[in-house]
């Protein structure tokens, strides 16, 4: 494949991509376990007797931007999902299966000492006086203290020192607390980000070593103390005495079974390190800011790459880089297979089914097709399995009915495992049976790096492959992410545009993405049939307004509408999930379509689109420089924590993150002239701007869970003006009947205001303040505390056997100077009558105490003379609008407000002219009674 590098020594055509922002993570704020961080660096470190700190466990509320991925663990289109409390992926001694050479190994930058060099480790020595002698640890002994400090924070309350603390259900809060705990105890400062990219202990303590020099000191609780010790060949255990795992995972294949064709796939490499030079010191804290592409020759110097405005690159670390050519490596391990039956799928393993996409996948696969869906969720058992997929189904206002339960088969396992967790039997006898294959599964985290995710995105995507290539051909339907594209700088993003530049990727995320795309392209060399589709930012549903909570998309969406500000970006690439989730079905049940690359972005939202959407929608929001909102969002969530977008203000706090932020935001407009070819000839809804309509229920939702902050009003109004009536008002009488003495004078000074258009095409609803004159309830004005006036309310529906439709009827709350409560109804009617002009002012009002039936009724009746000087001429609009948007919002405000009134005042005279023509086809019984 001319994406990826063939020969890994010779560093020729490796490629990367930035992966598209889909996702974040929930969970509780993190600002006071970072000042822990802080603050922990003021006291001296405590000696060597010091205990390891026991730890919290992770957050009852499950952080999503550390749980691991399983097999349903996520969407690659934006599923954040739960913490992982299955116990970490076995890890087993590698061996090369049926006599094939093992993959390539990729060299490891994180450099441990070859057995056949030995050097001298310095520790911790007490002095005459007792004094403490500082010195560099042993970096097994450290690693076993690491582990032992994060085993606390994880599920199953221990971690081994070469397992991942993501893998073993560590959380991101869980993470700063082992940072905040390495720091307190042992006096190691690790910034928070190595934590993220590399989270095995063992990993930890080489890159801390390395990063500290010789020089390096620690208080190692259980460390024998002496001045120096001369290391050999790496013990075959580590300091806890659990047998060290090897730098291998292996990827395991069935016995065989007559009529499967195995696949021997060799054991998946992490990596081996090269041999340092004997009696050289730890080697220094890569610079991955300088460091030379892959593609550059050892040896060779080259010139740093830089932007189109000459900034250098940002740059993967090495490590990852070599991670990745390793993993590259095992799809050529792949079998040779031939090509599948061109049919419709009647038997479909779908992953990632409790996501945000994959559940509404899982959905549509059933609507439009006849096929049966086996859906593998990460559980202990088949009955929790089931439930979880039921709770995750209704959670996003699916249906989970006794219909959908017959068509569909509930595995549990994990994607993270070899076989997907299953037993030989049932991976075989899915092997047979199969005729398609879906995989949404990913674990989405922004904050992790690739040694983190690789499992559950890049493994567990070969997994898949394997499945598809054993038995019968299968086509494999992986739904990636337009964040293959996600470089900073990149000119174009084709469906079959090269994709990112691997070395310019530094989000672990972006990596994992990119990696398991280009594995997968190899997979289509071996003959599998490979279908890629990548998603941009997936918004809510279009109907219903579920949303994904977790995604960067919606995070970013409800800072906007929430802080009433917007960085300078040029493209949001998202689309509905309901139409992302339509197309996908489509190309899965359509067999032409198989074998190609989607891009499932819908129309690209720019900047202006934004901003004219949200001010439709009454948030007028002001453009920013993405430093000045960035700081300024990270100052407003201090300020005021908002709970739910906790994983967007880590997001904003991580260097890393915010590559792929910028990559994201600056971006150009994916193109999809493929899927919108596909669209036209199947006859699907074209895709569309996700625009402020099509967001409506969606915002209703973001504002329901505390993300968005619709327009209130108690805001500034976005549109008002006067109105004045005169009237009066006397006593009801004990039928309810104004009395003959209705000649109490009455006026009130009101003004009628909008928050928003959102207001009048939701709810019809006009916001109302001002003052009741009115000597018979109080000798003072009162004042109206709230007050709501609807237009056509109840959409008109006439009342009085139809004689007599409502116009407006006003709801007003008010209180007299001593603090007395009051209430206040007023009608606007239309009748089939020549005095139209004043039917359009004259309002009935009825006034009682509050709690008590009203005492007061009249008629109030807006002065001809006042209503056009006030109620059209005198119309004022937010003056933060320019002088264009206050124009045309006067003209939206007329012309909805007249066709409403038109509608009204039209009804009853519809009404009487029938009953004059008597157009009706048949007569009612009481008519003709009458």
């Amino acid at each position: 494949m001319s994406e990826v590098n063939e020969d890994a020594t010779a560093y020729a055509g490796q490629r990367a991509i930035g992966e598209a922002i889909e996702r974040g993570d929930g969970g509780p704020s993190v600002e006071a376990l970072l000042a822990r961080i802080g603050q922990a660096a003021t006291p001296a470190g405590p000696g060597p007797g010091t205990p390891a700190r026991s730890g919290t466990g992770t957050d009852s509320g499950a952080d999503t931007s550390a749980s691991p991925a399983g097999a349903d663990g996520g969407d690659a289109a934006g599923d954040g999902v739960g913490t992982d409390t299955s116990p970490p992926a076995p890890a087993s001694p590698a061996a090369a299966a049926d006599g094939l050479p093992a993959a390539p190994a990729a060299p490891d930058t994180n450099i441990r000492t070859a057995p056949a060099a030995p050097h001298t480790d310095v520790r911790t020595a007490p002095a005459a006086d007792g004094a403490t002698v500082s010195a560099a640890p042993d970096a097994d002994a450290l690693a076993a203290v690491i582990a032992a400090a994060a085993g606390p924070l994880v599920p199953g309350g221990h971690l081994s020192p070469d397992t991942d603390f993501f893998d073993a259900g560590g959380t991101s809060v869980g993470a700063v607390e082992l940072a905040a705990a390495l720091e307190d105890e042992l006096g190691m400062e690790i910034d928070l980000d190595e934590v993220f990219a590399d989270a095995r202990p063992r990993s930890l303590a080489r890159r801390w070593l390395a990063t500290a020099g010789a020089t390096a000191a620690v208080s190692v609780p259980g460390v024998p103390a002496t001045s120096a010790v001369t290391r050999t060949a790496a013990p075959a255990t580590d300091t806890t005495g659990t047998p060290r795992v090897p730098d291998t995972v292996p990827f395991t294949a069935p016995a065989p079974t007559p009529g499967v064709n195995p696949v021997p796939l060799p054991a998946f490499t992490r990596g081996t390190r090269p041999t340092p030079v004997p009696g050289a010191g730890p080697a220094p804290a890569a610079d991955t800011s300088s460091t030379l592409s892959p593609r550059v020759p050892p040896g060779a110097t080259a010139k740093a790459p830089t932007t189109g405005d000459g900034t250098p690159y940002a740059t993967a670390r090495p490590e990852d880089l070599d991670q990745i050519l390793a993993d590259l490596a095992l799809a050529d391990r792949l079998p040779w297979t031939g090509s599948p039956e061109p049919v419709a799928p009647r038997r479909i393993l779908l992953t990632g089914a409790t996501g945000f996409l994959g559940s509404h996948l899982l959905l549509d696969l059933l609507r439009h097709s006849d096929a049966h869906v086996h859906c593998l969720v990460r559980a202990a058992d088949e009955e929790a399995a089931t439930a979880r997929l039921g709770e995750a189904l209704k959670s996003h206002r699916l249906p989970w009915s006794s219909e959908i339960r017959r068509r569909v088969t509930v595995l549990p396992g994990d994607i993270r495992r070899p076989h997907l967790g299953l037993s030989d039997d049932v991976w075989n006898k899915l092997a047979h049976e199969l005729d398609s294959i879906v995989g949404v599964a990913a674990a989405v985290d922004f904050l992790r790096g690739y040694q983190s995710l690789r499992r559950s995105n890049v493994i567990g995507a070969l997994t898949l492959a394997e499945l598809a290539a054993t038995g019968p051909p299968k086509p494999l339907h992986h739904i990636s992410s337009i964040a293959v594209f996600n470089e900073v700088g990149i000119a174009s993003m084709g469906e079959d545009d090269p994709l990112a530049h691997a070395d310019r990727l530094v989000a672990g995320y972006d990596q994992s993405k990119w990696a398991a795309e280009v594995a997968l392209r190899r997979a289509r060399d071996h003959g599998l049939i490979v279908t890629a589709m990548r998603p941009g930012g997936i918004g809510g549903h279009t109907r219903t307004g579920v949303h994904n909570p977790q995604d960067l998309s919606s995070g970013l969406i409800s800072a906007f509408g929430r802080f009433r500000t917007v960085p300078a970006f040029h493209r949001l690439n998202a689309a509905p999930v309901d139409w992302v989730s339509r197309v996908a079905a489509a190309v899965v049940c359509e067999p032409d379509a198989w074998g190609f690359d989607y891009n499932l972005t819908g129309v690209p939202n720019t900047l202006d689109d934004v901003v004219r959407d949200m001010a439709f929608g009454g948030m007028h929001v002001r453009v920013q420089d993405w430093d000045e909102w960035r700081a300024d969002a990270l100052a407003r969530l201090e300020a005021e924590p908002v709970p739910e977008l906790a994983f967007l203000e880590r997001v904003l706090q991580s260097p890393t993150a915010l590559k792929l932020c910028e990559a994201t935001l600056k971006g150009p407009a994916a193109t999809d002239e493929r899927t919108a070819a596909l669209v036209a000839a199947l006859g699907l809804p074209p895709a569309a701007r996700y625009d402020a309509r099509a967001q409506l229920r969606t915002f209703e939702r973001l504002a329901e869970d505390g993300l968005a902050r619709l327009p209130h009003k108690d805001d500034q109004p976005y549109l008002w003006f006067s109105e004045t009536t005169e009237g009066t008002v006397g006593p009801v009488d004990t039928m309810g009947l104004v009395g003959t003495g209705a000649d109490t004078p009455c006026s009130m000074a009101l003004t009628l205001s909008i928050a928003s258009m959102y207001q009048l095409v939701k709810e019809r609803r006009v916001d109302v303040g001002g003052e009741l004159m009115c000597a018979a309830v109080h000798a003072l004005p009162l004042r109206v505390e709230r007050g709501d006036a609807w237009i056509r309310p109840e959409e008109g529906i006439p009342q009085q056997h139809g004689t007599r439709g409502q116009l407006l009827r006003y709801r007003l709350t008010l209180r007299d100077a001593d603090g007395g409560r009051w209430w206040l109804e007023g009608h606007k009617h239309a009748r089939a009558r020549r005095d139209l002009w004043r039917q359009t002012r004259a309002l009935s009002v009825e006034i009682g105490r509050e709690g008590e039936p009203a005492s007061l009724a009249g008629e109030l009746v807006v002065p001809a003379d006042s209503y056009v000087r006030d109620q059209i001429d005198g119309i004022k609009v937010d003056p933060r609008l320019t002088g264009r948007e206050k124009r045309a919002a006067k003209l939206t405000w007329l012309a909805w407000f007249g066709a409403e009134m038109g509608r009204g005042l039209l009804n009853p005279f519809a009404r009487a002219a029938a009953d004059l023509l008597d157009l009706r086809p048949a007569r009612t019984p009481s008519e003709r009674h009458r």
